[in-house]
């Protein structure tokens, strides 16, 4: 069972971010669009996060990314096939120590700007952001073997904050 592994926030993920986004931009050249770094190592105000780059590609067409899934191996990634999402493709990289999420969806694909305003909103509303970072070291701290139990227990305050992004993205 995968550990929780929780850790102040550092400008060196914006730098780990900016390297693979470099390697993905070359390798997906002919179908990508847009790549934005995600998730908690995104947004400083959270202020723990699991280290761990999460990093959405935006493509023309779905159903191509398939045809790289060779390459990717290669260079460290995993296909994973939609993985419970319909429409997204999903590659995490470094097996039991991750380093790095892929999640791809075609452009137009709805989770695209719901990824996009939960993060815009935790940088908009500090005090939110660093409602999500404490609750995620308590819950580290609660749960330091369990992983799953761990994401389990945060899933509310996680849907909860989808939500008011959802809403607020909307005005």
């Amino acid at each position: 069972m995968r550990k929780t592994n929780i850790v102040p926030w550092t400008k060196e993920w914006d730098i780990v971010y900016k390297q693979e986004e470099t390697i993905l931009k070359e390798l997906f050249k002919d179908e990508l669009i847009y790549i934005f770094h995600i998730g908690s190592t995104s947004v400083q105000a959270i202020g723990y996060a699991k280290p761990i780059i999460d990093i959405l590609v935006v493509v023309k067409e779905i159903e191509n990314v398939d045809l790289y899934n060779e390459e990717l191996r290669k260079i460290g990634y995993e296909p994973k096939g939609e993985y419970g999402i319909p429409g997204r493709r999903y590659f995490p990289k470094g097996k039991e120590n991750r380093t790095h999420h892929v999640h791809i969806f075609q452009v137009g694909n709805e989770h695209i700007n719901a990824h996009l305003d939960f993060k815009e909103y935790l940088i908009k509303h500090p005090e939110d952001a660093k409602r999500y970072g404490d609750l995620k070291l308590k819950l580290a701290k609660q749960f330091p073997d369990n992983h799953y139990k761990y994401q389990m227990e945060k899933q509310g305050f996680v849907n909860e904050l989808v939500e008011k992004a959802k809403s607020w993205a909307l005005q």
